[in-house]
């Protein structure tokens, strides 16, 4: 078996994130199941993994312009990139498409009753993610910087109140399961964002901000379960903590 056989999928994705496109048009979960190897990926699927290989290979071989190489950031430069980018993405779309879905039920919700999930699901999820988003701004993301700096400085620090990262990282990522799951429900309800034949315009347009909710939240979810969770788990075994 190759190397590129026993890589996970959130491994290739934080070698080229142009990957994601490939794993995406397969149905594969490459963010909140990142962990699964491309073997387990193609038998549970039922996908011919050298087909998907090359495509991987085609990819990760080929000239990239445009993409950006999240992975050889500095930890604390990509903590501060999630939180200005993707935070304040949730903070900002959240409350409007909830507005949006809110009109759809009440205009089209006796002809598709399955908005009025749509809305529940979405609402819980914008929810969950402020409650989730403050737990890394507070707890998580000031130790990881409080580790670049003692890494940079070379200083001693104490072990944190919550004992390793190990611990408020477990937290995240059965948060980001939980969301992913919700998000694959609303996708199966709206049949992946297809507009029913009497959609307006305002259906487009929540079908679009849902959707883009969607693939913004998985790049969020994929920076943190596949580069800062297991690189932050590496750099904390550097420190002997003070008592």
């Amino acid at each position: 078996m190759t190397l590129l056989e026993t890589n996970t999928i959130g491994e290739y994705v934080a070698q080229d994130f142009r990957t994601a496109a490939i794993f995406t048009k397969y149905g594969i979960d490459f963010c909140c199941r990142g962990n699964r190897t491309l073997q387990e990926v193609c038998t549970k699927n039922e996908l011919n993994e050298s087909h998907l290989l090359a495509e991987i290979n085609a990819v990760l071989t080929s000239k990239n312009d445009t993409g950006i190489d999240f992975n050889s950031w500095s930890l604390d430069l990509l903590i501060d990139y999630i939180e200005k980018t993707h935070h304040r993405y949730v903070e900002e779309k959240a409350p409007i498409i909830i507005q949006f879905l809110d009109k759809l039920c009440s205009v089209h919700g006796s002809n598709h009753p399955e908005l009025f999930e749509v809305y529940e699901l979405f609402k819980g999820s914008a929810g969950e993610l402020a409650l989730h988003m403050k737990k890394e701004e507070l707890i998580l993301f000031p130790f990881i910087r409080k580790m670049m700096g003692a890494t940079k400085s070379h200083e001693a620090i104490n072990q944190p109140q919550f004992g390793t990262v190990d611990n408020p990282i477990a937290t995240m990522m059965d948060e980001h399961d939980n969301e992913g799951l919700r998000f694959r429900t609303i996708a199966a309800l709206t049949n992946n964002y297809t507009l029913p034949e009497d959609a307006c315009n305002t259906f487009k347009v929540t079908y679009a901000m849902l959707e883009e909710f969607e693939q913004d939240l998985h790049k969020h979810i994929h920076l943190e379960n596949n580069i800062v969770f297991p690189k932050s788990k590496a750099l904390e075994k550097f420190f002997s903590f003070e008592k």
